[in-house]
């Protein structure tokens, strides 16, 4: 008789239970990013991920705790919205890298002229949809992000060069319209 009382009892609270945790899956779904939607735009720069992502190390003196071959002087900018995402050009421009590059693992570079650089390392191999030569705009497609080259989690390492030296990526972002968060 126990048994069955809680066994009705169980039947008749489930949807108290359940329909809180179906409608909390449901808001999470839909705040998460569509992978391959779109980044935002501003002129003829955008950003390099579409929709919301997780910042990691920013740029400059930031040391990774576990990591002995993790620089502690990052030049550039982690973001992360999980291995698969996909990556785009920030700018026009023309690749000039596209594969392996140092400790990058796979890795795209756009040459945007007047000596600017962006780079964009660590994606998945076998993820890469522009090639050596290509011309790209902001939103381009580029691959794929991932955990190649000298990384520690999946994540895409966006990184500016002014002139051959690293600049801070955030208010270089900024000044376009797009700050980085």
């Amino acid at each position: 008789m126990v048994i069955l009382m809680l066994t009705v009892s169980a039947f008749l609270l489930t949807p108290l239970f359940a329909i809180p945790f179906a409608t909390l899956g449901s808001a999470v779904a839909a705040a998460a990013p569509e992978r391959g939607t779109m980044p935002a735009v501003s002129g003829e720069w955008g950003y390099p991920l579409a929709g919301d992502y997780l910042k990691g190390r920013g740029f400059g003196y930031n040391p990774v705790v576990g990591c002995s071959y993790c620089s502690t002087d990052h030049q550039g900018y982690d973001m992360a919205q999980g291995c698969g995402s996909t990556v785009f050009a920030a700018g026009p421009g023309r690749v000039i890298t596209a594969g392996a590059y140092q400790g990058y693992g796979n890795a795209v570079r756009i040459d945007h002229g007047d000596g600017l650089v962006t780079l964009y390392g660590h994606m998945q191999w076998d993820s890469l949809r522009a090639a050596v030569g290509d011309s790209v705009t902001a939103g381009t497609p580029l691959g794929a992000e991932g955990n190649t080259g000298k990384s520690f989690g999946c994540h895409l390492h966006f990184e500016v060069i002014s002139n051959g030296i690293s600049v801070d990526p955030q208010p270089f972002m900024a000044s376009r319209g797009l700050p980085l968060i």
